[in-house]
């Protein structure tokens, strides 16, 4: 693949530090999460993955929707990622709720949901390695 565009960010000293992209536009505290033993008094990377994974299959849906000739301007994403044991490490799962227009009927949209998740880098990057539920609302 040849890159059309490549995010750089470092973080520091892992969950409980910072992370900088190489532009300044990103510039965050990282704590881990009250639920995993931090103060909560930063982001963290599921929140972070969460933000990216909700825009990019937003804009994922956005441009199924305009091939398709169905307007989806109005739609939402709210991706939920969670965190846990698994083996003798840790996974991730994540929840795709998608929030469509009014008046779009049921099969239309969900014919639109399941193509953009073909289409969304980060749905391909996950596939096969993170289970990922969509949900139509």
């Amino acid at each position: 693949m040849d890159a059309l565009y490549t995010a750089v960010a470092t973080a520091t000293h892992g969950r409980d530090g910072r992370a900088v992209s190489s532009d300044g536009r990103i510039d965050l505290q990282l704590a881990p999460p009250v639920e995993l033993g931090g103060n909560g008094e930063g982001t963290n990377p599921e929140q972070l993955f969460a933000a990216g994974y909700a825009a990019c299959f937003g804009s994922a849906l956005g441009l199924v929707g305009r091939q398709a000739k169905v307007d989806v301007t109005d739609a939402a994403v709210t991706a939920e990622v969670g965190i846990g044991k698994q083996g003798e490490g840790f996974g991730l799962k994540v929840t795709l709720r998608v929030e469509l227009p009014d008046g779009l009927d049921e099969a239309t949209g969900r014919k639109l949901v399941e193509t953009a998740h073909q289409v969304c880098p980060y749905s391909n990057a996950t596939r096969g390695n993170i289970e990922v539920d969509l949900v139509i609302e």
